[in-house]
C-alpha cells in the first residue's frame, strides 16, 4: 500500500492505538475498497479503508485497471505491521487475489520497517542474491565470480563502506572502495562499471581534500566505460565540476 506513513498517517496511528499494537505491533483485519475521484494527485486513485477512515491507497499501478466504479466498495484482507518509536514506521498491505491470503509476512516474520533492519535485510537480499548466482553455473555464475573481494562479492561491500564513512574511518572505507571498483571492473562484462563505489571514492576522497587523487578515480571509471555511457553520467559530470 501507498501512503501509510504520510497522508495516512495520523489514521494509521490511530489504528495502532485503537488495536493496542503497543511498541511492535501487527494487526490483520478487513478493509474497504473505495475509488478516490477527488485525490489531487491519481483521479484513478483507490482509497484503503479501515473502520470508515483512509489508512492508504492502492499503488498506482494497481488502482489504474482495478473494475471499481466510483461509488462502490470492495472488502479485501488488510494486514498492517507498525513500529513505534519517535516516529512511526508502518507498512500495510491488502490482499487482492482469490481465497485465503498468502501474506509474504507475518507477525513472526514481519518486514523491515526500522533503519537498522532496512539495512540488515538489503545487505541479506543481495548476500541470497549472490550466492545463488555462484551456485547457479554457467556464464553468470562465472561473471559473479571475477566480482569477488576476499570471499565476498563486490555488491556486499555497499553497507560496510557506508558503515566506515559513518563512523569516520575514511581510510578504511576508500580501501575497500578501491577493492569494490577493481571488482567491479573485472566483471563488467562490456559494459560501465558499477558507478556507487566510484562516486564513494570520489567523495572521501574531497571529504580529505585530495582533489588530484578525486580526479584520477572518476579518470578510471570514464575510461573502463564504453564510450556511448560516459557522457550524461553523475560521473562524467562531478569531473566536469572539478575539472572546469
Amino acid at each position: 500500500m501507498a501512503g501509510t506513513t504520510t497522508f495516512a498517517a495520523d489514521a494509521v496511528a490511530a489504528l495502532a492505538d485503537r488495536e493496542g499494537m503497543g511498541e511492535r505491533g501487527y494487526f490483520e483485519g478487513q478493509a474497504q475498497l473505495q475509488r478516490d475521484p477527488g485525490n489531487p494527485v491519481d483521479r484513478n486513485a483507490v482509497a484503503v479503508l479501515v473502520d470508515g477512515e483512509k489508512v492508504g491507497c492502492l499503488p498506482s499501478y494497481a488502482a489504474k485497471d482495478l473494475p471499481l466504479p466510483v461509488g462502490a466498495s470492495h472488502p479485501v484482507p488488510y494486514q498492517l505491521h507498525v513500529a513505534a518509536g519517535k516516529k512511526l514506521l508502518a507498512k500495510a498491505y491488502v490482499w487482492m487475489g482469490a481465497g485465503e491470503p498468502e501474506w509474504a509476512y507475518s507477525r513472526e516474520n514481519p518486514p523491515a520497517l526500522t533503519a537498522k533492519e532496512r539495512i540488515n535485510d538489503s545487505h541479506t537480499q543481495k548476500t541470497e542474491m549472490v550466492r545463488e548466482a555462484l551456485q547457479g553455473g554457467g556464464a553468470r555464475s562465472q561473471q559473479f565470480r571475477r566480482g569477488m573481494v576476499d570471499g565476498v562479492h563486490y555488491l556486499e561491500l555497499v553497507e560496510p563502506i557506508k558503515q566506515l564513512k559513518r563512523d569516520g574511518r575514511l581510510n578504511e572505507a576508500l580501501a575497500l572502495c578501491y577493492k569494490a571498483i577493481e571488482a567491479a571492473e573485472r566483471s563488467r562484462d562490456g559494459r560501465e562499471p558499477a558507478p556507487w563505489y566510484t562516486e564513494q571514492a570520489a567523495i572521501v576522497h574531497r571529504k580529505l581534500g585530495q582533489k588530484e587523487d578525486e580526479i584520477d578515480v572518476l579518470k578510471r571509471w570514464l575510461a573502463a566505460c564504453p564510450a556511448d555511457r560516459r557522457d550524461g553520467s553523475r560521473i562524467a559530470e562531478r569531473l566536469a565540476k572539478l575539472e572546469g
